[in-house]
């Protein structure tokens, strides 16, 4: 019964960055893995996290993630984490290689866009490499969002 209801706890915890879909247009989308202290996984675990200004960038040959806020665990003590540290995200040297090339691409950058709790328990991130979308595009977004929406009233 235990084990019931972990996974069921596990299979809620998804957090999205709802903002990043407004603002870029996705490509390609990858999992990582995240090199996390015990604090921020229990924090993740309460659903503590905010995405919102978050962003990947290569640091030699590993890429990390920036501006990710995981908000300090209330419980941990002394050994609690930072809130906006940088993370070091794990990736199999070939997509690495690939999504490097992408990235010295002009106006391509990569952004999370989901943060969820694998079946074994681990903590993974859905990175995205995208290009940013023009007014124009976030305008016809938001037209197509509400003709659907009018659509489905009626």
């Amino acid at each position: 019964m235990a084990k019931k209801e972990k996974s069921s706890i596990q299979n809620r915890i998804s957090i999205f960055n709802r903002k990043a879909s407004y603002e870029y247009h996705f490509l390609d989308k990858y999992v990582a893995g995240m090199v996390l202290k015990g604090s921020e996984i229990k924090s993740i675990r309460m659903g503590k996290v905010n995405m919102q200004d978050a962003y990947c960038l290569f640091i030699g040959q590993e890429l990390w993630v920036r501006g990710l806020h995981i908000s300090p665990y209330e419980m941990a003590g002394y050994a609690n984490h930072e809130g906006k540290a940088d993370r070091k995200l794990l990736l199999a040297r070939k997509e690495m290689r690939k999504l490097e090339q992408k990235m010295k691409e002009s106006g391509l950058t990569i952004i999370p866009t989901r943060m969820f709790i694998s079946k074994n328990g681990w903590a993974k991130i859905e990175i995205g490499l995208a290009k940013g979308k023009k007014l124009y595009d976030k305008r016809q977004d938001i037209k197509t969002k509400d003709t659907k929406r009018d659509m489905e009233r009626y």
